[in-house]
């Protein structure tokens, strides 16, 4: 039985990058077929269903402050791989705030080390990093005092 948030996440990405794929295919319906293959405790199927439906209701939103927040790399153009550890770590980062802003990209970079290419860590992070201090969560004054 996977038991935590990493393999949560994981699931909610390869979810992510099937739906890229199909274009058309519905986030919630993609993730119902990825469940019946694994089982997760109820707290993280409660996580992966607020994920999905977090994710389907900001996707558009997400895909603009990606645009911004990498100007230089539009979004076709951006790994599909990467671009689903985007998605997910954005709406963390700034539609959801159960996790703290620095989990959210660690675990981001993590997911790219493992599945995307050799200069995915480094572009999540850069992305990521943007994103976070543009947002309203992020505080100069506490950045550099905030534990790892």
């Amino acid at each position: 039985m996977a038991s935590n948030r990493h393999f949560a996440r994981i699931l909610v990405m390869q979810a992510l990058y099937e739906l890229q794929q199909r274009d058309a295919a519905d986030l919630l319906e993609i993730i119902k077929r990825h469940l019946e293959k694994h089982e997760f405790e109820e707290n993280n199927l409660t996580f992966i269903h607020k994920l999905s439906a977090g994710l389907t209701k900001h996707l558009e939103e997400i895909d603009q402050v990606i645009t911004i927040s990498a100007p230089e790399w539009p979004i076709p153009q951006i790994a599909q791989v990467d671009l689903a550890i985007l998605r997910l770590a954005i709406f963390e980062l700034l539609f959801d705030d159960e996790v703290p802003p620095k989990a959210v990209i660690n675990e981001a970079v993590e997911l790219a080390k493992s599945f995307g290419g050799e200069n995915s860590s480094k572009f999540v992070n850069g992305v990521l990093g943007t994103v976070f201090r543009n947002s309203t969560k992020y505080n100069p004054e506490t950045d550099e005092k905030t534990p790892r």
